[in-house]
């Protein structure tokens, strides 16, 4: 039984999304898969990619022969070039930056506006309003 390591399409219509399976040569490209051994969205920047190295590792062992697709992904993750014992192991995959936490700017360093008119001069006829009813009585 021939052995294919390749992808299988999910996803709509100009949104694809595959898995990289392990598959009899025979089957349909969606068809059964004998095993999930990774996930791969190209639509996303820059393109997720997750294989499970272990199992790649053994169905390389056992003879099972890679797309063209699947042999340029195997070699981004390293997975290719451990198999084949060449140097460039670990690959050259590219993950995606952790967004910064957010952080609240500090009350020193935000700049307050000045009032156009002033505050203070309903502060001083308040006063002035108090000081003369207490002086009237």
């Amino acid at each position: 039984m021939a052995v294919k390591i390749r992808l299988k399409r999910f996803g709509k219509m100009r949104a694809p999304y595959y898995r990289i399976v392990v598959a009899d040569s025979r089957t349909r490209r969606d068809g059964r898969a004998i095993e999930e051994i990774g996930k791969y969205h190209p639509t996303e920047q820059p393109s997720y990619i997750e294989v499970d190295s272990e199992r790649a590792q053994y169905w390389l062992s056992v003879g099972a022969q890679p797309t063209e697709q699947v042999l340029n992904l195997l070699k981004i993750t390293g997975d290719w070039q451990k198999f084949k014992g060449l140097p460039g192991a670990e690959g050259t995959l590219k993950t995606k930056e952790a967004k910064p936490a957010f952080v609240a700017p500090s009350t020193d360093s935000v700049v307050m506006p000045e009032a156009i008119t002033p505050k203070a001069k309903k502060a001083e006829e308040a006063s002035e309003e108090a000081a003369e009813t207490t002086e009237a009585e």
